[in-house]
């Protein structure tokens, strides 16, 4: 019977993917003695959110995940992040083998919001094994499963995941809309002849903010009721 020990040996982003994808090195020891044929084996990725410290200014980013701070011990919880599978060739004692893992940067997916939120330092995470293994025989092979308790960890440099966004989508975030909203955006976009989606944002930011939040040396916004201006001028462009 396989005796497998599993292992987490390193983490990087695919840069030329087409979308976003890290890659996990893992390594995977047969203490046994036996020849693996063949493994088809499942991996299930979570980020253990607890096993790190954060500054204020990121548990502040994360309040809408996790709530306040004082209630971090009740609320936060693991997250997933991937499940993959992926076939590991035949071997004997001890052999590498790289496991792609395809990610989202949807900011409305908590682990995008999680890993977004963080500045530096790790990224715990917890991977958990499953699977078929084909242990070869000198009459053919056998067919065993992965025990359940099959298990690594690693810490991922939170570096890696900022340069895998940055290597998709340098200098911009990504926000998801519901299709009503977008058609409402894209009406005030092309009725004010605005170029971009950020100059769209920014000026529906700048109609909604107050006047004292105004930068200096802008000036106020004209009241569109005030009796002394042109008709023409208090038309709504």
């Amino acid at each position: 019977m396989a005796d497998l020990i599993f292992g987490c040996t390193g983490a990087a982003s695919e840069r030329y993917a087409a979308t976003p994808a890290l890659t996990f090195s893992l390594t995977i020891t047969e203490r046994s003695g036996v020849r693996i044929h063949a493994i088809a084996l499942r991996c299930q990725i979570r980020v253990e959110p607890h096993r790190r410290r954060y500054s204020a200014a990121e548990a502040q980013r994360l309040h809408d995940l996790f709530g306040d701070p004082s209630r971090w011990a009740e609320t936060v919880k693991p997250i997933q992040l991937a499940t993959v599978t992926v076939m590991v060739p035949t071997f004997t004692a001890v052999t590498e083998v790289d496991v792609p893992v395809p990610v989202t940067y949807d900011l409305e997916v908590a682990s995008a919001r999680y890993l977004q939120g963080l500045d530096d330092g790790t990224i715990p995470l917890l991977l958990l094994f499953s699977g078929t293994v084909f242990v070869a025989t000198d009459e053919g092979f056998s067919v065993e499963l992965v025990p359940w308790s099959s298990e690594a960890t690693y810490r991922l440099p939170v570096s890696v995941w900022h340069d895998l966004v940055d290597a998709h989508f340098p200098g911009r975030s990504w926000l998801p809309c519901s299709n009503v909203t977008l058609d409402a955006l894209s009406a005030f976009k092309a009725k004010h002849a605005l170029p971009t989606w950020d100059a769209t944002l920014a000026a529906l930011l700048d109609q909604a903010a107050p006047a004292d939040d105004a930068a200096p040396g802008t000036p106020a916004a004209p009241d569109a009721a005030d009796p002394d201006r042109p008709a023409q001028a208090r038309r709504h462009d």
